[in-house]
């Protein structure tokens, strides 16, 4: 909603995310409210570490964003192909990217893998071991779809591991480097990647523990992601709030 008084505004964001703390639902976050283009407040809140030790929350802590990836990194460099005109949103997704066509998806767009109307299944298979993008890829292209395309919504991790290598067919590009130098570098987010370096792992907000026992800290939380190597169009990006 519009912010038009300030402070019961951010007394009632305070209070909302300090509630969430306090009955566990979360160890911490870093509120950020932005209006007009600029941020008009920030707070950190809680703590954003309680395992293996507790680490209280700062304000440039970088958070796993998971499904955000659609949105921030993948849905974002789809567009900018759709106005250069290399993409176009009612296209078939074969047009672009002949394999995917297998078991009846001859038909499915690029719109509609987009708005989650493609029909295609929420994953790839996790249970039988498997590892790598490019077999990650494999799989989505042979996926079949499990309702008649544009019938219904259906939240698919695999529409956007599709969309990932969409974007790097047409590009020529890996996405993570496509997305580097075409929206993060120029708008100045400097603290936002796939595969985020070692020296950034003391200011990321870990997840939880693996199957091994081991801390993830700036490995990407995402099951499907991380068997692809970290970097995927559904999941692996790493930000700031």
């Amino acid at each position: 909603r519009c912010l038009s008084d300030w402070s019961s505004d951010v007394c009632s964001s305070d209070l909302i995310v300090e509630g969430a703390v306090h009955d566990g639902l979360i160890p911490g976050a870093v509120l950020l409210i932005w209006h007009d283009g600029s941020p008009v407040y920030r707070k950190a809140i809680g703590e954003r570490s309680l395992e293996p030790r507790r680490e209280p929350m700062t304000l440039d802590t970088i958070f796993d964003l998971a499904s955000l990836t659609k949105v921030v990194a993948t849905t974002t460099a789809v567009m900018q192909l759709v106005q250069r005109g290399e993409v176009r949103l009612n296209d078939p997704v074969v047009r672009y990217l002949p394999e995917f066509g297998q078991n009846g998806k001859e038909d499915i767009t690029v719109r509609e893998l987009l708005i989650h109307h493609s029909g295609l299944p929420v994953d790839l298979d996790l249970s039988q071991p498997w590892e790598g993008r490019d077999t990650a890829v494999r799989m989505a292209f042979a996926e079949k779809p499990i309702f008649p395309a544009g019938s219904r919504f259906l939240y698919s991790d695999v529409n956007f591991i599709t969309l990932g290598a969409l974007v790097e067919r047409v590009s020529g590009t890996a996405l993570e480097a496509y997305c580097a130098k075409n929206i993060f570098v120029p708008l100045k987010m400097f603290h936002t990647r796939f595969l985020p370096p070692g020296a950034w792992s003391a200011k990321i907000a870990p997840t939880q523990y693996d199957v091994d026992g081991k801390m993830l800290r700036g490995v990407v939380h995402d099951p499907t992601a991380r068997r692809m190597g970290g970097v995927a169009g559904h999941a692996g990006l790493f930000s700031t709030a």
